[in-house]
């Protein structure tokens, strides 16, 4: 479904109730959406998805009113409740898949498969991580995402920090490609990266806040877990601590002057 990105998982839930109300064996539906997990709350680790928290709780309910003013069905009347409805949102939020078909990371993926110097390869690299800031500014992280979509297989897919498979949209349509990384053995589990590339080189507590607000678990892959006695801050909180210390060196030298 190739809705602007903030529309995109409303539709595809409309798109799912649609589906169960127009097909002959609405049960073989709702079975299959069943395989999805649907938690609105990890409750051992007293984590919430992040779009179901107080904060938004009454837009959530004004949503909630409004698609059942448009969409109620009898058969499906559990989802058009709060806490069904907050179940079927936790459904799309956490197994929605972006569907990443812009010409720009079509050729951000060409431009990954130049054989090139390390010095061309460096400037390359940080020509695009510009090029991409630039135009966040302007149009939101969600540059490469034109819809999402709700894929039985994948959404199978563990994380791991560092997977050995990646999904990709090679023919730049809705068709999800499941390439391996490296040679995988009978019966090695298949990961896959619920993060972007960048974000997966942010640190392990910046990592883990993502993977918490978003799919209510924290990340046990080989590399968290190398990792595990690092400090407990974000990359961001990192970043702002070193430029804490640097401005106070200044103020230390200006003083000495």
């Amino acid at each position: 479904m190739h809705y602007p990105p903030e529309t995109s998982s409303i539709m595809l839930m409309a798109r799912m109730v649609a589906t169960i109300k127009q097909a002959k064996d609405k049960e073989w539906w709702i079975k299959a959406f069943s395989q999805f997990c649907n938690k609105t709350a990890n409750e051992e680790e007293e984590i919430v998805h992040k779009l179901l928290g107080d904060k938004f709780k009454g837009q959530l309910e004004l949503l909630r009113l409004l698609f059942t003013e448009a969409l109620y069905d009898e058969y499906l009347s559990r989802w058009f409740t709060p806490e069904g409805f907050r179940s079927l949102f936790a459904l799309v939020g956490t197994n929605g898949q972006g569907i990443g078909t812009s010409s720009l990371s079509q050729w951000v993926h060409a431009c990954d498969a130049l054989d090139l110097p390390m010095l061309q390869r460096e400037e390359l690299d940080a020509f695009i991580d510009q090029l991409y800031k630039d135009i966040e500014k302007e149009s939101g992280e969600f540059l490469n995402c034109e819809g999402s979509g709700l894929y039985v297989l994948q959404s199978c897919c563990n994380h791991s920090c560092i997977p050995n498979a990646e999904t990709s949209f090679p023919e730049n349509n809705f068709l999800l490609h499941l390439t391996a990384l490296e040679d995988i053995e009978a019966g090695e589990e298949i990961c896959i990266s619920y993060l972007d590339c960048c974000q997966r080189e942010r640190s392990r507590h910046s990592r883990n806040k993502i993977l918490r607000e978003n799919y209510l678990f924290t990340c046990s892959c080989p590399k968290c877990l190398a990792q595990a006695d690092d400090a407990d801050v974000t990359s961001d909180e990192e970043e702002e601590g070193e430029g804490e210390t640097d401005d106070a060196e200044l103020e230390d030298e200006m003083t000495d002057v």
